[in-house]
């Protein structure tokens, strides 16, 4: 019995810092705190506003909290007033309430709530549908405040985590999946490829797509929980980083979805004949199992941190660089004699090595220390655009 009850507690305490975790603990004891003040400052007797407000105020990041309880307050005081507006002119019949939502919805656009844009229209009928609306107005701004500034405390006295970790084992996470995808590739090579088996790696690579939504996902919660938060130094530079990390790897991946275009297209055009020379295809498949490596191997420099482990997953990276574009040489070598003998579809031969370039090209150490070189200065640029006098400042002090 109590190894049984040990085991889903053990369970709980290794997944507590998952997102979905922390987001339900924080927001149920945020929603509770938030209620017991209610009930000792509004003459209400059930203040639920206020933990509805903390529950729906309260997120993972403090720069999404803040962000978050401003549209909040704004939606549900907007709402308020547009309903004691009407309760004064006309009251509540079927064509009011109509009215009401219809005001709230377009008042809810111009107000800039945001995704809070129904909550307008909702805080206007539950306050046009009670008695003695100007008590009851006021005591929904009081628990909204109320609901809105506890949540916004609790994040601020108890900092969110820093969700980078989990933003770098997703981009990882796809890295490995497209490496899969490449190992398969190359093993089929070698063997003559059914077109129902090149379409299904096409397929593969399409769905891609949904992974890197996902990843992108993630990495904008790392990138909020970033913001504003004092227990991170350097938040602008581990943004960039993951950010444009996830850019490279989202532009090998359409690569990827074009080099499969490519086989698939061979396919059909040689049907049950191999795709290439015997020698040649050998080639070809130590050459993707390279890249897929170097996929890896990039995904892991961008998501390391620590400077030991960095260089040596820089190391590691430009080591499986230099192999893979050796073994790409003597490949090109190879379906040059092979397109000199048989001609057929040589544009596709031509294509293939070019998108394996281009993968080559976009995980290069210069190619990506360029690309970040040049999202910093355009970060510094807007930031000095949309504050020139902090910027002039800074540069006064040297900071």
């Amino acid at each position: 019995m109590g190894s049984a009850l040990r085991r889903p507690l053990a369970g709980l305490l290794a997944r507590r810092r998952e997102p979905a975790v922390v987001q339900t603990l924080r927001s149920t004891a945020a929603a509770t705190i938030a209620y017991v003040v209610a009930l000792q400052l509004s003459s209400e007797v059930a203040p639920l506003t206020a933990p509805l407000t903390a529950l729906l105020v309260v997120q993972v990041t403090l720069y999404s909290t803040l962000t978050t309880g401003i549209r909040r307050v704004n939606s549900v005081v907007v709402g308020v007033l547009i309903a004691i507006a009407f309760s004064i002119l006309v009251g509540l019949t079927w064509w009011s309430l109509g009215l009401i939502i219809l005001a709230s919805l377009v008042v809810g656009r111009f107000v800039r709530v945001d995704e809070f844009v129904p909550e307008v229209a909702i805080s206007a009928m539950l306050v046009l549908g009670v008695t003695q609306v100007t008590d009851t107005a006021w005591d929904r701004i009081l628990e909204t405040l109320i609901g809105a500034v506890v949540g916004l405390l609790f994040n601020v006295l108890l900092v969110p985590p820093v969700w980078v970790s989990t933003a770098g084992e997703s981009i990882e996470d796809l890295a490995r999946r497209m490496r899969q995808l490449l190992l398969r590739m190359g093993e089929e090579l070698t063997t003559p490829v059914a077109v129902e088996h090149a379409a299904a790696r096409l397929h593969e690579a399409r769905r891609l797509d949904n992974d890197v939504a996902d990843v992108d996902a993630a990495l904008r919660q790392a990138e909020d929980s970033l913001r504003l938060n004092p227990r991170v130094k350097e938040g602008l530079l581990h943004r960039i980083v993951l950010r444009t990390g996830l850019d490279t790897l989202e532009i090998c991946a359409v690569v990827l979805r074009v080099l499969a275009r490519t086989l698939t297209d061979l396919a059909k055009e040689r049907k049950d004949d191999e795709l290439f020379p015997r020698e040649a295809a050998l080639a070809l498949e130590e050459l993707l199992a390279h890249v897929a490596d170097t996929l890896v191997s990039f995904a892991v420099l961008v998501t390391t941190r620590v400077t030991a482990n960095a260089d040596a997953a820089e190391e590691r990276l430009t080591g499986e660089l230099q192999a893979a574009r050796a073994v790409r040489d003597n490949a090109a070598d190879l379906l040059l004699q092979g397109v000199l003998s048989d001609p057929r579809q040589w544009q596709l031969h031509g294509a293939l090595l070019a998108e394996i370039d281009r993968i080559l090209d976009e995980l290069d150490l210069d190619h990506r220390s360029r690309r970040l070189m040049e999202e910093l200065d355009r970060q510094s640029r807007e930031r000095h655009e949309k504050r020139p006098r902090l910027s002039a400042l800074r540069a006064r002090l040297g900071v």
